[in-house]
């Protein structure tokens, strides 16, 4: 195991901070509070800001791809795959009711502020999307796939959305029970029960 670096826990107090305050309003400061060191020790790791957020978007990207090769090697079924994806709303219910969800609210905020970085981290949706649509054609749904996959995307930022616009956590569960009924839906009438 690696020992974590003080880039590392930089990175990682930026990424828990811009989720929750957005990247425009959190300052050097107050990640360099939040890790601990003093503003000299930072700027020894990070000059910019845009730095720091190149780094919050490659550990997303890392997290990401193992979060996806583990739902990958976890079931042999697609469909019990794509059942992971819907799952993680309700796997982070709380945080999504209060911030949204961090892909999503950052991508959004980038574009808002037409930052150079946003196609970098609108790269997280394609990853997920390249995913499911895998998933979909596994599962037999052939041209219709990436249509699925988009269309799961769209439904769960919806779900995150409102579920932090209203305050309301339950909207996650029943949103997540219907997508799980929809996924099931999808199912080609010859797939293997």
């Amino acid at each position: 195991m690696t020992q974590e670096t003080t880039k590392d826990r930089i990175a990682e107090a930026a990424d828990q901070l811009f989720y929750e305050r957005g990247f425009d309003a959190t300052s050097f400061a107050d990640i360099a509070a939040a890790v601990g060191i003093s503003r000299g020790n930072f700027y020894y790791h990070f000059k910019t800001k845009d730095e720091i957020l190149d780094a919050v978007i490659t550990r997303r990207m890392a997290s990401t791809r193992a979060m996806l090769s583990d739902w990958q090697t976890a079931s042999a079924s697609p469909l019990d795959r794509i059942a992971c994806y819907i799952r993680i709303l309700t796997a982070n219910q709380a945080k999504i009711t209060l911030y949204g969800c961090p892909v999503g609210t950052l991508v959004a905020e980038l574009g808002k502020l037409d930052h150079a970085a946003q196609d970098q981290a609108a790269a997280l949706f394609t990853l997920f999307r390249d995913w499911l649509c895998r998933q979909f054609e596994e599962l037999g749904c052939g041209e219709g796939a990436d249509a699925l996959a988009m269309h799961l995307l769209a439904r769960s930022q919806g779900a995150a959305t409102l579920a932090q616009a209203f305050g309301d956590a339950d909207f996650i569960s029943r949103e997540v029970a219907l997508m799980q009924d929809w996924l099931r839906d999808q199912m080609p009438t010859d797939y293997p029960a």
